[in-house]
């Protein structure tokens, strides 16, 4: 907060302590030339008159003492503008407080699986349904509650994985993230092969992964040659991908991005930028590890029930 919004909230509080504090002087006795009850008028049931009477002094009293409070709230407790409060209190500092009770009461939890692989994880029913709620809790906002993501979201059920299936890289998937970029060639492959040459790259891509069946041969023929010279570096002269780089396999019949024409095209020109973030700080090793855990299952027969 600047010194000069400060001031403002300062002046704020001021202002309302002090009009709470003359208003309850000012109205706790009668004042000179106030109306007697019968001056007023203001007669119901006989006996019940209006006029200017003071609350009890019990009741003032105890307005008098909600001011004292408040004014100790404002000296223990931040509000008072920049002040910081005697006791030094901040939210962020009893989130902290309350997140480490809670991280030290999971860890109990967490402790028996520490250390342990990830292949022998995956065969702990107990180990697998707490992976499965982490993933719950943190990876299904991309890849889905079931894990089958979504476009520019990867599969996690199946046997296909662009930056290695391993326990150890799935694991070090999850703590360390990954960052997959694919360059854009449009204009590139355009001053190697002419404006149609997205489209011969296109048709040899979709023969490769057996989508050959409305591929013209001479386009694709003409795209080998291009990607013989533009793509062969990241996917490999026999297109199986390169797990190092998290290029894909451009043979089989997954696409992350869809397997459209159009959707293979503003790949190839505009290029992809995918990232997944770094789970080491936000979950810990334990956690990162059952999660792993989870995922490596559902690609290997045991994680079927608790993905349902």
């Amino acid at each position: 907060m600047t010194t000069g919004w400060s001031w403002y909230v300062i002046a704020l509080i001021v202002l309302n302590i002090s009009g709470c504090v003359w208003l309850l002087w000012w109205t706790a006795k009668r004042r000179p030339g106030d109306p007697k009850p019968e001056d007023t008028s203001h007669v119901w049931d006989g006996d019940l008159t209006e006029y200017n009477k003071p609350l009890p002094k019990w009741w003032i009293n105890m307005f008098y003492l909600t001011i004292l409070f408040s004014i100790g709230y404002l000296v223990w407790y931040p509000g008072f503008g920049n002040f910081a409060g005697h006791s030094k209190w901040t939210s962020q500092a009893e989130h902290d407080a309350d997140a480490a009770r809670a991280n030290a009461r999971l860890e109990k939890t967490f402790a028996p699986y520490q250390g342990q692989p990830i292949d022998v994880l995956a065969r702990d029913p107990r180990a697998v349904k707490l992976g499965s709620s982490i993933f719950g809790n943190t990876c299904a906002t991309c890849h889905g509650s079931t894990a089958q993501g979504a476009t520019g979201y990867p599969n996690l059920t199946d046997n296909i994985w662009h930056w290695g299936g391993t326990p150890e890289a799935i694991l070090q998937t999850v703590l360390d993230g990954r960052e997959g970029v694919m360059p854009p060639w449009g204009s590139i492959l355009e001053g190697m092969g002419g404006k149609d040459a997205t489209d011969y790259v296109i048709a040899h891509v979709r023969k490769l992964a057996g989508q050959s069946g409305d591929q013209n041969d001479f386009a694709a023929a003409r795209g080998k040659t291009l990607y013989d010279g533009v793509c062969v570096a990241c996917h490999g002269p026999d297109a199986k991908g390169n797990q190092t780089l998290g290029a894909p396999d451009l043979t089989d019949a997954y696409w992350m991005y869809g397997d459209s024409r159009e959707s293979l095209r503003a790949t190839i020109n505009n290029g992809r930028h995918g990232t997944m973030p770094a789970h080491r700080a936000l979950l810990g090793e334990t956690r990162a590890r059952l999660v792993a855990a989870y995922v490596w299952s559902l690609s290997h027969g045991n994680g079927t029930a608790a993905a349902k």
